[in-house]
């Protein structure tokens, strides 16, 4: 890449001529991600994306093909393309978006013809699987926000593809914050196949004129009487159920001041309990739940508010009334210490003193300090909710969250997002109220505050939330602290990860020389060109990877479908305290890419090559790593469909429904028939239906009787005819899809052909389905009360008293019910 221009504007092949501002440190980040595989770090607000622009520019230039940038959220690639547009003389139609939004089909044609495309790696993953799209003429890769390649991200995936096919690849990786720690930056650059990093902070001279000081003051709470009693009333059955885990013999623990540490020690005893298959062990796993809820429940009372306890015990009673409830959501409902909590909690006339500091924060910004624009991120949705009702009183308030409805909150669309983050540039509003979808890489105008109303445990999101202030002026960051709960803890952690974080980019910078042959020893060398330079732009053909298919996965967390928002911790208000209350809580949560219709019925086999077999994935199967593990392997062909019947369709009679051991059990506490169904359907339209149960020991998981086990499989077998095997997990399961795919297409010669609809329910499945769908009483209470009542008419016009009269139905359920016929709609 040439040297920097002397000029105000850069002056470069394929860029918009007096577009680009010329930053040394840009140029100089983009000349070393032009001839290695790179990681690039830069703080936020500093333009990493024109860094990636530039190389883009470059690779496009002299060497041609087409440039894939990958970006977590669907808001962050329309961002992206917005910019690529302005900035690039490329024509606009040859830079295109791949979202879930668009259709598979078509995203097929458009990569034919385009020169960038912008992507959410979970579609670009399912294309990669559909075998729809191929990235040997992609010659740039750009990942952003890269600290997202760890475990079993789609990222990840990717990459192994990207230089497996590429004829010339080059990588680039770009975050504000790559990780906690060496140890975690390196597992980046490995999963990525980075063997440089370029880091450039704040205090680098060509850096330094472009940033500002951001303060940062953190506000201690005092928590009033009344939350302080709720709380220890809460506390008070956290104690009561540690006693009765100490009688268990499983912890010596009684104070409720538990640390997340202790509470899986205790679970690893429990299990071990339950291998033994001793009742102690499954008693003991049910008041730990009950731990955990109750300590979610004073995370909402301690830092969040009393409205987000309430509508958290809200969820808790309706869990409680759905049928097949858990023993713990039923006792914690009825604990007379929680109804306590509850009861004082609808009666308090307040909500958290967060929010009137929040108010006079605001106000001191906006009004005495003459501020244009404030941010303030939340953990919860809840609290979102709450704070934008609370302050729009006394300001122009918004809310800006993810795209994925919760109980009782409806998401925004990408649409929506789009227009509230337009109109908040434009000064129509002063105070965004956000969730953790804003912290990450979005093009949030400069604001005069970020207010934290809780802090988060991580440096990297304290680092993205930080990043919104500071750009072109002074800015200031202030984070509130109730005092002795979580939120210190929390403040302080984070703290110190972005201190040592800091200081492993600045000692990362010092020894980048010596990076290479570190990541080397680490397994880079899966990724180097045929000629082992590892160097973009060799005459390798630059495949290097095994093609093996193997893959570090995370034990099936789902990833591979397309995501409506970032990774993040609102959700209801639970999933977001979940993990703040130091619960384990995947990432993720993406809603899947719909592919529906994608092929027709009949996929025909490789044209004259007997060694390819194929095999078609329903695409909801893509939250286990099965169909991807299968796209890497040599002589396999993937093909994604939403299937009608089956999970897996290997010839024109093998067709597979699979089932983790928990699904299958679930089957049989639960009362849920559908496993039957899908059996049932897969028999009627293939000759060979088979059905994999995966997972562990399948009699040893749950408390279930070994004869009820053995009596469903022995239905499956029978009644069905099904072929029942087991598998240890997902690299067994796809090993023995690969077998018999083989086995039916080139020993047997037979072709793939999908085909079947499930069979539509009868009169009486029909009645079931209907009121087993009144308060989720279930389908086993469903049947009890059509046989006591004789009709569905009957059901619902049954009193209370009438009600409890049928077996499995109590108070609790057919109170339920009657709210549920005969309470009065609301919409909204």
């Amino acid at each position: 890449m040439a040297t920097a221009e002397s000029g105000e504007y850069l002056d470069r092949p394929l860029v918009t001529q007096g577009f680009l501002e010329n930053r040394r440190y840009q140029v100089e980040l983009a000349e070393t991600a032009g001839s290695n595989h790179t990681l690039v770090c830069l703080p936020t607000g500093l333009g990493k994306t024109t860094v990636s622009l530039l190389v883009t520019a470059q690779r496009l230039h002299s060497v041609g093909g087409t440039s894939l940038m990958l970006a977590p959220t669907k808001p962050l690639v329309q961002q992206h393309a917005e910019f690529y547009r302005e900035a690039l003389t490329v024509p606009d139609d040859e830079i295109v978006v791949f979202t879930g939004e668009v259709r598979p089909d078509d995203r097929a044609a458009l990569w034919e013809n385009a020169r960038v495309v912008i992507a959410t790696p979970q579609v670009v993953e399912n294309d990669l699987v559909g075998n729809r799209i191929s990235l040997a003429d992609v010659t740039h890769c750009t990942f952003d926000e890269c600290h997202r390649a760890t475990g079993n991200y789609a990222y990840n995936y990717i990459a192994e593809r990207y230089h497996a096919d590429a004829t010339d690849p080059l990588v680039t990786g770009m975050s504000a914050s790559p990780g906690d720690d060496e140890e975690a930056i390196l597992e980046v650059c490995e999963n990525l196949g980075l063997s440089e990093v370029a880091v450039m902070t704040e205090d680098d001279a060509d850096v330094a004129d472009y940033t500002h000081d951001t303060s940062v003051e953190w506000k201690r709470i005092e928590l009033p009487e009344v939350v302080v009693e709720i709380r220890d009333a809460i506390n008070e059955v956290v104690a009561d159920r540690l006693e009765q885990l100490k009688e268990l013999g499983v912890t010596n623990k009684s104070s409720p001041d538990l640390s997340e540490r202790e509470i899986q020690g205790m679970q690893a005893e429990l299990r071990q309990l339950m291998d033994n298959d001793q009742s102690e062990g499954y008693q003991g796993m049910s008041l730990l739940a009950e731990i955990r809820k109750l300590r979610t429940a004073v995370t909402y009372i301690e830092t969040q508010s009393v409205e987000s306890l309430r509508r958290y015990f809200e969820r808790l009673k309706e869990a409680a009334r759905s049928s097949g409830a858990s023993k713990a959501d039923q006792r914690l409902v009825s604990e007379p210490k929680i109804r306590e909590a509850i009861r004082k909690a609808r009666e308090y006339d307040d909500l958290h003193p967060k929010f009137r500091r929040t108010r006079m924060l605001l106000a001191e910004t906006l009004g005495i300090e003459n501020g244009e624009r404030v941010i303030v991120f939340t953990e919860s949705r809840d609290t979102a909710e709450t704070l934008v009702d609370f302050l729009s009183n006394h300001f122009e308030t918004e809310k800006f969250v993810g795209q994925s409805d919760t109980d009782g909150s409806e998401g925004m669309t990408q649409t929506q997002q789009q227009e509230t983050l337009d109109r908040f540039r434009a000064g129509e509003f002063e105070v965004l109220v956000s969730t953790s979808v804003a912290e990450e890489g979005l093009d949030v105008p400069e604001v005069d505050l970020v207010l934290f109303y809780e802090p988060v445990p991580t440096a990297i999101r304290a680092i993205q939330r930080k990043g919104r202030t500071g750009r072109q002026a002074e800015g200031r960051v202030v984070v509130l602290l109730a005092e002795d709960t979580r939120d210190e803890a929390y403040f302080w952690k984070a703290r110190n990860d972005q201190k040592r974080m800091q200081q492993e980019l600045q000692d990362l910078k010092s020894v980048a020389g010596d990076l290479e042959a570190e990541l080397d020893q680490t397994g880079l060398d899966d990724y180097e060109d045929a000629d082992g330079s590892g160097s973009a732009g060799s005459d390798g053909d630059g495949s290097g990877g095994d093609g093996d298919g193997e893959s570090s996965g995370n034990g099936g967390q789902s990833v591979a479908s397309e995501s409506d928002a970032p990774t993040e911790t609102e959700g209801n208000g639970q999933a977001g305290l979940d993990a703040f209350a130091g619960e384990a809580t995947p990432e993720g949560g993406y809603d899947g890419d719909d592919d529906a219709g994608a092929d027709d019925g009949t996929v025909a086999t490789a044209d004259g090559d007997e060694e390819t077999v194929e095999i078609v994935a329903d695409q909801r199967e893509l939250d286990a790593t099965i169909a991807r593990d299968l796209s890497t392997r040599e002589g396999i062909e993937t093909r994604l469909e939403t299937l009608a019947v089956g999970d897996y369709v290997l010839s024109d009679r093998v067709v597979v429904e699979r089932k983790t051991v928990s699904d299958f059990l679930d089957t049989l506490t639960g009362g849920d028939r559908s496993m039957f169904e899908q059996v049932g359907d897969a028999t009627r339209h293939y000759a060979r239906p088979v059905v994999v149960i995966e997972g562990g020991d399948l009699y040893g998981a749950r408390n279930v009787h070994r004869k009820a086990i053995q009596g469903a499989l022995s239905s499956l077998s029978v009644d069905f005819g099904a072929s029942v095997l087991q598998t240890a997990d997902e690299d067994e399961t796809a090993d023995l899809l690969e077998t018999i795919a083989q086995r039916e297409q080139e020993e047997a010669d037979r072709e793939v052909s999908v085909h079947g609809e499930k069979q539509s329910r009868t009169l009486p499945e029909q009645q079931e389905y209907v009121v087993a769908a009144i308060g989720e009483v279930g389908p086993v209470t469903a049947r009890s009360l059509l046989e006591h009542f004789g009709s569905v008419e009957s059901v619902l016009t049954a009193d209370e008293e009438e009600l409890q009269a049928v077996d499995g139905v109590g108070s609790v359920t057919a109170e339920r019910i009657r709210e549920v016929v005969g309470g009065d709609y609301h919409d909204g």
